[in-house]
Formats: C-alpha cells, sequence, structure tokens
C-alpha cells in the first residue's frame, strides 16, 4: 500500500516504512507526526483518488532526525565588468518514517477540549458628554481693519518676462 501525501507545499509517494526526506517541520526528533492531506491511496490495486483529498485516511510518522542537505554554490559573474560573486546554500530537511497508513477513526488521539473564552459581564457605563460652552469672541476694532484691508487689498497681475517676437 502506497500513499500521495502533501508535506510541507510538496507531494511525496510514501509507503510503510521507508525514510523520506521533507523539508524542516516544527517537531523533536522522536516526536509522531500525522499527515492528513492525502491525495491519493493504492491499496494492492484499489485506487482512491481524493477531489482534492482523500476522506478519513492519515499517514502517521516518526521524525528521526534533523539533517542539513549538500550545500549548492551559487556563483554570479558578469564577464568584462569585474563583477564576481560566489555564496552558498544548504537547505535544512527533517528525516521522517513512515510508520502507518490507514483510516483517520481507529489510530487517531483525540485532541483536548478547547477551552471557552469567557466574557466578563460589566455594566456598560454610559458616556456623558459634556457640553463646553465658548464664550463668543469679540472682534476689536484692529481686526475689523485688517480684514478690511485684506479685503480691499488685490494683488495685481505678474508682469510677463517674454520678449515681443519679431516678425
Amino acid at each position: 500500500m502506497y500513499a500521495i501525501v502533501e508535506i510541507a507545499g510538496q507531494q511525496f509517494k510514501v509507503e510503510e516504512g521507508k525514510k523520506i526526506f521533507v523539508h524542516r517541520l516544527d517537531a523533536v526528533e522522536g516526536d509522531s507526526v500525522e499527515f492528513e492531506k492525502v491525495l491519493l491511496t493504492d491499496n494492492e490495486g484499489a485506487v482512491t483518488i481524493g477531489e482534492p483529498l482523500v476522506p478519513n485516511i492519515v499517514v502517521e510518522g516518526k521524525v528521526l532526525a534533523h539533517v542539513r542537505g549538500d550545500k549548492v554554490i551559487i556563483f554570479k559573474k558578469k564577464r568584462r565588468k569585474g563583477y564576481q560573486k560566489r555564496t552558498g546554500h544548504r537547505q535544512d530537511f527533517t528525516q521522517v518514517e513512515i510508520l502507518s497508513i490507514g483510516a483517520a477513526g481507529g489510530t487517531r488521539k483525540k485532541a483536548a477540549p478547547k477551552a471557552e473564552k469567557k466574557v466578563a459581564e460589566t455594566p456598560v457605563a454610559e458616556e456623558v458628554k459634556t457640553e463646553v460652552k465658548k464664550a463668543p469672541v469679540r472682534k476689536t476694532a484692529a481686526s475689523k481693519e485688517t480684514a478690511e484691508k485684506k479685503e480691499t487689498v488685490k494683488k495685481a497681475p505678474a508682469k510677463s518676462t517674454k520678449k515681443p517676437a519679431k516678425e
């Protein structure tokens, strides 16, 4: 029996007892992991294709180790420009051993019930709106004169600096 499983965004063909390398998982070495995104199963010729997932099928595995892949060298060069750049990269992987491929109901542990958030029932205090009355603004004689000057003074149109065209 084998299955096609999506793990960390990639699809893997898994069989019971096989060891696979997947992108780094957030699990401690020795932990058991379950993969619920099963896309296809084949049980001795009986193929089940998911739409998009196969219901009630879980692949169980055990984390063996966290390892790093081979170093990949990235070398960039622009000829005749004196530009060379050399960097390297090592991908982090997790080695997983597949323990079983089977129904979700039988071997799966039940999750602990989630605690509900309790909303504190406090009486809502009504907002008391206080209106602040502003004293009326008194216009003084000086402010009246400046307002009148602003109205009477108008800007003259700007003089053009262009020379008249010669014919």
